[in-house]
Formats: structure tokens, C-alpha cells, sequence
């Protein structure tokens, strides 16, 4: 993979986490569950750090961690229409819009594992990353679904 593909890759997953980590820091505004609001704020957190991280990757290959490709923007309308549905919302909708923002996330990780030619370190630092995603979306989903059981009794 040139390094143009690379930057590109991490540049789209960099405007991902960015969209998350604003998502998630408003959701946390928004819950009434404190542990709900705690986990959002760690979230948003871990998202900060995963820009970082691809940042410092994108220099390193010697590019400008900035992107305004037409995925990133996609994403970040999705985190967008999300964020202007919490006010007033409860906490199952927020939930409902956190896993929608999710999907995206764990659809951009994707496909970027799916470049057989992305780095060995790059895919490392990816991997490690889709994880923490995955592992975020699943909770939500978790979440969301105890709350929509809760609130249909």
C-alpha cells in the first residue's frame, strides 16, 4: 500500500473517532443513567485517544491528519442528525442513536482491515482499535435493548 492509501485510510478513521468522541461527549450531556453518562464520557475519552494515535500515524507517514473525503463527511452527518435528537430524548432513543453512530464506526473499521496491503503496524494499532469499537456498539446494543425490555413491561 502507498503511503497516499495509508494516509487516506487513517484519515477517514481519524474523522470517525472524531465524530464518536463529539457523540458520545453529548450523549454524556444529555442521559439521565449515571452509569450510562459515566460510560459515554469514557468513550468519547477513548475516542480522543484512538485520534491521537492514528494522528501520530498519519505524520509518520508523512501526511496531514486532516480529511474531508466524502465517507468522513457521510459519518459525520450520521453523528450530526444523532446529536440533534438527544435534547429532550430518553435514554433508550439516546442509545437507539449511539448504536446508529456505531454501525458507521464499525462499518469504517471494516473496511479499512479489508486493504490486504495496510501496514503490519498500521493494521496492528486498526485491530486494536475495532476491537475497543466493537466492544463499545455491543454494549450500547446491550444497553438499549435492556432499557426497550424495561420499558415495555
Amino acid at each position: 500500500m502507498d503511503n497516499d492509501k495509508t494516509i487516506s485510510c487513517l484519515n477517514n478513521l481519524i474523522e470517525t473517532c472524531r465524530d464518536g468522541q463529539n457523540g458520545f461527549k453529548e450523549a454524556a450531556e444529555n442521559v439521565k443513567n449515571p452509569e450510562l453518562k459515566s460510560f459515554f464520557n469514557q468513550i468519547s475519552l477513548d475516542r480522543a485517544r484512538f485520534v491521537g494515535e492514528l494522528q501520530q500515524e498519519v505524520r509518520r507517514f508523512g501526511g496531514d491528519p486532516e480529511n474531508t473525503g466524502s465517507t468522513a463527511a457521510a459519518l459525520h452527518r450520521v453523528w450530526m442528525d444523532i446529536k440533534g435528537t438527544f435534547t429532550g430524548k430518553s435514554d433508550e432513543s439516546i442509545l437507539s442513536e449511539c448504536e446508529r453512530g456505531e454501525d458507521s464506526a464499525v462499518d469504517a473499521y471494516k473496511d479499512a482491515l479489508k486493504d490486504e496491503n495496510l501496514p503490519g503496524d498500521v493494521r496492528t494499532l486498526v485491530d486494536r482499535q475495532f476491537r475497543n469499537v466493537k466492544e463499545a456498539h455491543d454494549r450500547v446494543k446491550q444497553w438499549r435493548d435492556a432499557k426497550g425490555a424495561t420499558s415495555s413491561r
